[in-house]
């Protein structure tokens, strides 16, 4: 594919997804199910309660991921400057949208040397995905992709559904989980896994973490739905229609997170997908995510500038503290044992 119809399609992601209405999934994220046992007696300190974590060897000030997200080549140089700013800032951990572009054109979306300099103290996470693994992608594609941004992880972000309902997508999957345990044996950086809106179930990340992956980003159904955003982009009727049955499809991110942490107890997970909020974030950490990730949430403040990303992410911090404090939980370790309610049964009063 051309770099102009790549740069036009990434465009197109850009505009559906600032447009809720035109982008979100039918699907719930599960989260609205769950609700924290409030402690009217923390016996803690607000200002001393410690949301601090760790990935890939650097300290995260708050557990939180700003997520890959997507841009044309002329918004996305500036997307990323505001976000690798503020990310060093708030001292979280920071994942670019697919590389592709860059790798195949030379057209580097500011995904540069510059971005670490930018961010030089916090996780960066290159990115591409499993389809180009399936096409031909190998060690060569991907250490340059590492190097570029001189990331501390890659993301090999799965996404069977967009490319199934996207008018020349790639619909060619065999061999991928192959390719992704030849890559993650000789990668010197661990590889993450992550799916882009419709989760991953525990079978699939049992199987990826076998293969050598280090890190699982279920990226759960009920946030955007790139279904939903192909669906806007054809002016094809019949795929239009194809594409919008699948709307609502996925696992969503509740039960993801739930599903993969009972499978796999040690592994790493990021929990991505529809995240509103502090609350929701503190929800994700109970059911046994590490770190949470957002992504189109933040997308109008990226286009802003860093400062309106920095208090975005302000808030959201402010409330994940407030939901440790009035659970009684002095850490994300304590958090993971705070007490949920039980589903509410009015006929039981």
């Amino acid at each position: 594919m051309s770099k102009e119809l790549l740069a036009a399609r990434k465009n197109d992601h850009l505009d559906i997804v600032l447009d809720p209405r035109r982008a979100c999934s039918r699907a719930e994220t599960g989260f609205a199910a769950l609700t924290f046992e409030h402690c009217a007696l923390p016996e803690l300190r607000l200002d001393q309660v410690d949301i601090r974590t760790s990935l890939f060897g650097r300290t995260l000030a708050a557990p939180l991921l700003i997520s890959s997200m997507t841009g044309g080549a002329a918004r996305a140089t500036q997307i990323n400057r505001h976000l690798a700013e503020a990310a060093e800032v708030l001292g979280i951990a920071l994942a670019v949208g697919s590389q592709r572009i860059a790798l195949e054109t030379g057209a580097d979306q500011g995904l540069t040397h510059q971005l670490r300099q930018l961010a030089p103290s916090i996780p960066l996470l290159a990115n591409f995905g499993a389809a180009q693994l399936a096409a031909g992608y190998g060690l060569d594609e991907a250490q340059r992709a590492v190097e570029m941004i001189q990331a501390d992880a890659l993301i090999i972000h799965l996404n069977p559904l967009q490319e199934a309902v996207q008018i020349g997508g790639d619909r060619d999957w065999r061999g991928v989980l192959n390719a992704i345990e030849a890559l993650a044996s000789q990668l010197p950086v661990p590889l993450v896994a992550k799916e882009v809106g419709a989760g991953i179930s525990a079978d699939v990340a049992r199987r990826l973490l076998d293969a050598g992956v280090s890190v699982i980003d279920v990226a759960g159904a009920g946030g955007t739905s790139w279904a939903a955003v192909e669906a806007e982009r054809t002016a094809d009727p019949q795929q239009r229609a194809v594409a919008q049955a699948f709307v609502g499809w996925g696992i969503p991110t509740a039960q993801a997170i739930a599903a993969v942490r009972r499978a796999c107890p040690d592994a790493r997970l990021i929990a991505s997908g529809g995240i509103r909020d502090g609350i929701e974030a503190a929800k994700a950490i109970r059911l046994g995510a590490n770190v949470v990730g957002q992504a189109a949430g933040v997308l109008e403040a990226a286009l802003l500038g860093p400062q309106a990303v920095i208090e975005h992410f302000q808030v959201l911090i402010e409330q994940l503290r407030i939901a440790c404090f009035c659970t009684g939980s002095a850490d994300l370790v304590a958090l993971r044992r705070a007490p949920l309610l039980p589903p509410f049964d009015p006929s039981a009063l």
